[in-house]
Parts: C-alpha cells; structure tokens; sequence
C-alpha cells in the first residue's frame, strides 16, 4: 500500500480521545489499530519493507503501546527485540537517560548489554509528540556504541516539534500518518 494510501486507511481508524489525560490534549489512541488485524497486518509490513533498506540488526521499542508494533516487527523481520522500560522495571545492569516531558521529567533505561558496537538500531514507538523519549532512546544506544539507524512511530504530531528535533538530531524518522491538533 502507497504512503498517502495507507495513511488514510489508517487515520479514521484510530480513536481520538479529547482532553485525556488532561484538559486540552487530544489523546491519539492506537489501541483501536492492534484491534483490527488488517491494519495491524499493513502498519507492520510497511515497517518491515523499510527495514529492508536499513540493513537493521535488531528492533527496540519503547514502553509500552510501541512494544506491541515493535515486537511485532521484531518477529516479522526475525531480529532481536529490545525493551526501552520506564526506570525501575528491568531486573539486570541498566544504563538510563532523563527526558522533559511536558508536565516534568521522565527516566528510561535499557539493559546494559542491550546491543554491541556496530549494531545498526531501529527504535519504535506508538508516537511522536515532542520527542523526548525518542531521542533519549537513541542517546542509550549510542552510549552503548549502536548506530541508530532511525526511529519509526504510527503517529507523528508535527505541530509539537518532535519529528523535526529527531531529524535535527540526525536521525532518519518514518510515521505512517500524522494528526495536527485541530483534527
């Protein structure tokens, strides 16, 4: 399926939930998508045609929604899958990272042997708003020596600036549609 073909395949399938989890923000809900097989069939095979271009030797994923479409990239490609937790939540050695939320800060880690030098990273997550998480992502595995090769995400929200501060970062960034917040 073409870009523009999917993304609109996509966009009326997903739920908007209107001043969650605070007044004015309008919750994208991606949960509808890995409710619907044909759309979670094309979301994951649009990552993988992707990754073939990328020479990826494993898959992350960030806590938690993009674990679902990161997990199921990982089997699809039959690569490694890497968790990006929330701090506090993975049992062995981990190396983290403070990101700015829009209401505070955040911690995310990974297991310190997550990845070795060299390895090419693809990171996903179910969106990207402001960034932060992505780009904290990518600073874990660089510190460890992997090359991000590029983070991937269902949703972008271009108004909030993070596509564009991951690209300014120089990472390559893949969305599969995007919502501006009057929608």
């Amino acid at each position: 399926m073409q870009t523009a073909d999917l993304a609109a395949f996509l966009k009326p399938k997903i739920r908007t939930v209107r001043d969650w989890p605070k007044a004015g923000v309008n919750f994208r809900d991606v949960t509808t998508l890995f409710q619907d097989p044909e759309a979670f069939r094309c979301m994951v095979e649009a990552f993988a045609l992707d990754c073939t271009t990328l020479g990826v030797d494993l898959i992350a994923a960030v806590d938690a929604r993009g674990f679902i479409i990161g997990g199921a990239l990982a089997y699809q490609l039959h690569r490694p899958f890497i968790l990006v937790r929330k701090k506090g939540k993975l049992p062995f050695r981990t190396v983290s990272e403070d990101y700015a939320l829009e209401y505070g800060t955040a911690t995310i880690e990974i297991h310190a042997d997550a990845c070795r030098p060299g390895d090419r990273v693809l990171i996903m997550d179910d969106l990207i708003a402001t960034g932060g998480t992505l780009l904290a992502a990518a600073k874990l595995f660089r510190a460890l020596q992997g090359e991000v090769v590029g983070v991937g995400a269902i949703i972008d929200l271009p108004e909030l600036g993070g596509s564009r501060r991951l690209r300014e970062a120089g990472l390559r960034v893949h969305t599969l549609c995007q919502f501006d917040e009057s929608e």
